[in-house]
């Protein structure tokens, strides 16, 4: 008897109020006992993995309560460079490597490493390694290579995916739900725009293009921005996060992704959030250039930033009707950015020569640069006689695309090359 009690107490300490908080939600989207909330997360690159692997830390213990998944497409097989380098990373971590041998796992590893056997990206998925994330391992998940079967019947569906492949996928999932009598919620982490000129030039958002895919209403789909790093995030440094859409879905899921180290706020301004989403790539990648080409130089750093940002703001102002400030989390995301992740890494390599535009825009290890065709589609857009601006210089109009010398020069670099 005081055993249980004191078990009890031990494991509602252990939950942080975990079970509270999901039964909450469960409430809200109405799940009745023995059905779970159906969690599942599309595409598997570094923060669409992590994402998955936090709510698996925190709720996945509930098994008969919530059921979290990810896709991502099968085939993908890794190369002999790769292997050996996740071998390596293997031993390096002794939780790891005891992990796998409990699962029986490691054994394929050193095939693997020894050329003997070909591993595949969502095979080394559910032992917790993201291709795009090799020196970050996570904990292990359950993966689903068949879209019908993730998405049919899922509650809440993660967007992951670039923002270059968010359409398409998002057409094929609305076939899977022709059917369906409830209405999924999206959370989409995607950053980047497509360009549309008709029959006004104006941007679409990825949250824009799921519901203009799905019919799914835009109060069910929401954007979650940074300022985060996905490696940093489950390694439990501190991270902020909004997530941001109409007010039913987003303070429920706020308090539902709230963690410790991970303090999740929410806001209704999502269109500003999605286009600053999407620009900070762009400037990142130049951020990453002059870092590189001026050793690393504070003075060229800072001067970069007041300018990028500087137009930023005008774009934002151009685009959108009483946009954020860039201020706060806005700007924290930006900073973050271009001091550190995928994009600024791009810009580093194109300006050292490691890397060349003609090489494209995903890259091994590293996933989908999805700053560069968002540098393609701001400046399509911003080149439109139908926007344009008066210079304040020379007092005449002019499309808005040259009063952002940082653009033009992106554009110059990467896709006019």
């Amino acid at each position: 008897m005081v055993g249980n009690i004191l078990g009890n107490g031990s494991s509602q300490n252990h939950n942080n109020g975990l079970e509270e908080k999901l039964d909450e939600f469960r409430r809200l989207i109405s799940k009745t006992n023995g059905d779970p909330l159906r969690i599942v997360c599309i595409g598997a690159g570094a923060w669409g993995s992590v994402f998955a692997a936090l709510l698996q830390d925190s709720y996945g213990q509930f098994r008969d309560k919530v059921q979290i998944r990810i896709w991502r497409r099968a085939g993908r097989a890794i190369d002999r460079s790769t292997a050996e380098h996740l071998f390596d990373v293997i031993n390096s971590r002794e939780d790891v490597l005891r992990r796998l041998i409990r699962r029986c796992a490691y054994l394929k590893y050193v095939e693997a490493r020894l050329g003997d056997r070909t591993l595949y990206a969502d095979e080394i998925l559910k032992d917790g390694f993201c291709l795009n994330m090799i020196d970050t391992p996570v904990c292990p998940l359950k993966v689903v290579t068949n879209l019908q079967e993730a998405v049919w019947d899922a509650d809440i569906v993660v967007n992951g995916l670039p923002s270059t492949e968010t359409r398409e996928i998002f057409e094929e999932i609305s076939k899977y739900w022709k059917e369906r009598i409830s209405v999924p919620v999206i959370i989409s982490l995607s950053k980047g725009i497509e360009a549309a000129l008709e029959p006004v030039p104006h941007i679409v958002t990825p949250t824009k293009m799921i519901h203009q895919a799905t019919g799914v209403p835009m109060e069910n789909i929401l954007y979650l921005g940074g300022p985060n790093i996905a490696s940093e995030i489950y390694n439990k440094e501190y991270a902020n996060a909004r997530i941001c859409g109409a007010e039913k879905w987003r303070k429920p899921l706020a308090k539902f992704l709230r963690q410790p180290h991970f303090i999740v706020w929410d806001n209704s301004d999502l269109v500003t959030h999605e286009v600053m989403g999407g620009l900070k790539n762009v400037y990142a990648i130049g951020a990453g250039m002059v870092a590189s080409l001026t050793n690393e130089s504070a003075t060229s750093k800072s001067v970069y930033f007041a300018h990028c940002t500087s137009e930023m703001i005008f774009i934002t102002h151009l685009l959108t009707e009483e946009p954020e400030k860039l201020a706060g989390p806005l700007l924290a995301d930006t900073y973050v950015t271009l001091l550190k992740g995928r994009n600024a890494w791009y810009g580093q390599m194109l300006a050292k020569g490691e890397l060349s535009p003609d090489m494209g825009d995903s890259i091994s290890g590293k996933g989908m640069i999805q700053g560069v065709s968002a540098v393609e589609a701001f400046f399509e857009l911003l080149s439109q006689s139908s926007l344009n601006v008066l210079h304040p210089e020379e007092k005449k109009h002019v499309a808005p695309v040259e009063l952002c010398p940082i653009l033009k020069t992106l554009y110059k670099i990467l896709i006019s090359r």
